[in-house]
């Protein structure tokens, strides 16, 4: 029988494991005792031989074994190899017992499957269980000890009513050299389908639930056959068996006691027993034993499995259920707490603390929030923090801190679009190709109106207007009757702001010059071309010309620059605020220079343009950006080429590049044509 002290161990108490170790059936006193007594024999042997019978050269001799085997009996693993192998069994021992054929649930599907109150129904559900019983019988018979010695032949088997007579000749002449203990499941599932014909079993799923019990009955003792069949590897037993022995066969010389006289190190005490080599011999060795036992639980060792009682127990349980107990419950009755809504079941005297105890609400059911943290906040507010934290980037810190430590792109920047302003700047000193094309000075003539030139600091992108002209960096125009006290502060800025360019590009060409030395003096590999384009520089063949009045003023006209007209438009246009609140300096944007001004004359808003031609009657735009070519600015190369955008009609709502202002009125696209010799 099994040990059982589960009960023993119900409650952890001081000392609780210490009342187990006067146990013996079942200890390892009982099973180690031997093994124990037979090590400890042959050391004091060995102990007595050399403390008395050996002379002294001998023993300096034997003393020096010791040593020997002492420090080299640490390089065998046990722990290892023994702690590894006893987990594989134990994990071995649990799965077989989980195999174990148990037919409750099938005698549970096949009484209420299996219809039929008479002698007919009550035969054929005693026969499917019995032959269920019958094959868990074959299987144990096969692979237990304890049950072979109680059915040692088939003769045993009948005559102890698992099977018949007819039933064994069916057996015994069905030729096979394997085991047959699958026989009585076939028989199972013959007689179930000829209970199905028979209307016992009333429908298909019911005779399909009884069948698929029915095979995991029997895939469990497929599983017990495999398992005894297959066992741990034979090599894996042998290498822990022979690293337990030997062990200890090296601590029978290495672990004695040597002469203190001698001064051996870690000899100095003589105790005779060897307590603590003792105490881990009581170990390993009956680590190793516990695997012993435990590698085939259906022997007859203490803590093997009860097979015999469980063949006593299922065959009396299935037979009870199919058959005593068909059709038989109890008479239905209203229980005690019918009109209790909240029943509770009572306590005893000794149970009563468990009222006192509180009801488990979630771990979270006593965490307290503050109140100011309860209110609920509108929806609004979470769906902003929602979009703000969805447009951030997970890894927003980390960049963050590596564009602080990296240089700024202005300074980057900053001397391309300086030779970009100062480019543009000398395009709108350049002389006007037809005089139809420039500015109209005179206040009075508002026949050649035209489109007026945005001012634009040094620092800031020279970008295309929406009203048809280049934003050029001139000061800042100013309207139709507004005083005339500004004129000598716009001329002051004009001179400032060339003066800064001209520096500028002074510096720029130190920059460059220090930058070729630089290039020249190191061995490194000149650096790729940059990502912005270079500076635009018009080809002595084409030069830009704006519809109606046009943006670069014919020399003549160059000294009345500084009074523009009003922009002839029927929405507001742009006014340029005095470029002395701004600084020429600064990178301000375009909208700090910029205000909206209602024009007062509305007899001013239809302008009269010349349209000049390239002869080819295209149209360019010049609100399309130029595209440079980066291969151009390499040395040795072709000059740059300018590629402009023609679109067949411009929308009629044109957006500012820079600003963003919007200007109803329709822009006629402006053109580049080849320019003549004497232009120049």
């Amino acid at each position: 029988m099994t040990v059982t002290y589960t009960a023993r161990v119900a409650n952890a108490r001081f000392c609780g494991f210490s009342k187990l170790l006067l146990a013996w059936k079942g200890s390892i006193y009982k099973v180690l005792y031997k093994e124990f007594l037979a090590f400890f024999a042959i050391y004091t042997a060995i102990s007595i031989t050399y403390r008395f019978f050996l002379p002294d050269d001998q023993k300096r001799y034997f003393e020096k074994l010791a040593i020997y085997c002492n420090h080299y009996a640490s390089l065998i693993p046990m722990s290892f190899v023994l702690g590894f192998y006893v987990t594989l069994v134990v994990n071995r021992w649990w799965s077989q017992y989980t195999c174990i054929p148990l037919p409750d649930r099938l005698m549970c599907v096949l009484s209420g499957g299996l219809q039929g109150g008479d002698e007919r129904g009550r035969l054929l559900r005693r026969t499917l269980m019995r032959y269920a019983s019958l094959s868990a019988l074959l299987i144990l018979r096969s692979v237990s000890t304890a049950v072979f010695k109680r059915f040692p032949t088939i003769d045993h088997v009948v005559e102890a009513g698992f099977m018949t007579r007819e039933e064994r000749k069916k057996f015994e002449n069905l030729q096979s050299p394997y085991n047959k203990y699958w026989m009585p499941c076939v028989w199972f599932t013959n007689l179930a389908a000829v209970a199905r014909c028979e209307g016992r079993i009333k429908d298909d799923n019911t005779l399909k639930l009884l069948l698929e019990e029915l095979n995991t009955f029997r895939g469990n003792c497929s599983m017990l056959f495999h398992y005894d069949m297959i066992s741990v590897p034979l090599v894996y037993t042998q290498v822990v068996t022979l690293a337990v022995y030997s062990f200890f066969l090296v601590c029978l010389i290495g672990r004695q006691f040597l002469d203190p006289t001698q001064g051996y190190m870690g000899h100095d005490l003589d105790l005779y027993v060897p307590i603590f080599t003792l105490l881990q011999f009581f170990f390993y060795t009956g680590w190793l034993k516990v695997a012993e036992q435990l590698i085939n639980p259906f022997g007859e060792d203490d803590d093997d499995f009860e097979t015999n009682w469980l063949i006593d127990r299922n065959f009396q349980v299935s037979m009870m259920a199919v058959d005593e107990m068909y059709g038989d419950h109890p008479v239905l009755e209203r229980d005690r707490y019918w009109n209790d809504s909240n029943p509770r079941p009572p306590y005893t005297a000794a149970t009563l603390f468990v009222l006192r105890k509180p009801s488990f609400q979630g771990s979270t059911f006593d965490m307290a929030i503050p109140k100011e943290e309860m209110h609920f906040q509108p929806l609004e507010n979470i769906a902003e923090n929602l979009e703000e934290s969805g447009s951030r980037h997970p890894n927003q810190a980390l960049l963050t801190r590596l564009l602080s430590s990296a240089p700024s792109p202005t300074s980057l920047m900053g001397g391309a679009l300086r030779r970009t302003s100062a480019q543009l700047q000398r395009l709108t000193h350049s002389p006007s190709p037809d005089p139809g094309s420039s500015y109209s000075m005179d206040n009075g003539d508002g026949d050649n109106g035209g489109s007026v030139p945005s001012g634009l600091c040094q620092d800031t992108q020279s970008t295309i207007c929406s009203c048809g002209g280049l934003v050029s960096p001139h000061p800042a125009p100013r309207f139709d009757g507004e005083e005339e006290k500004d004129g000598e502060t716009e001329k002051d800025d004009v001179n400032n702001c060339q003066r800064q360019t001209e520096k500028e590009k002074r510096d720029d060409k130190e920059e460059h010059k220090r930058e070729a030395f630089k290039m020249k003096s190191s061995d490194t590999p000149p650096p790729p071309p940059p990502f912005l384009p270079p500076p635009f520089k018009p080809d002595s063949t084409m030069y830009t010309a704006a519809q109606g009045t046009g943006v670069f003023p014919h020399p003549s006209q160059r000294q009345a620059f500084n009074r523009p007209r009003a922009i002839p438009s029927t929405s507001p246009v742009l006014r340029m605020k005095n470029c002395s609140t701004s600084p020429c300096g600064t990178s301000s944007s375009i909208q700090d220079f910029f205000s909206f001004k209602p024009i007062a004359d509305q007899s001013m808003a239809t302008p009269t343009r010349t349209k000049p031609s390239n002869g080819s009657g295209s149209r360019l735009s010049l609100l399309a950006l130029p595209t440079f070519c980066s291969a151009g600015s390499l040395e040795g190369a072709s000059p740059p080429t300018t590629v402009w955008s023609t679109p067949a009609n411009h929308s009629q709502r044109l957006r500012s590049v820079s600003m963003g202002s919007e200007v109803s009125e329709r822009q006629q696209p402006a053109q580049f044509f080849p320019a003549d010799d004497n232009n120049h």
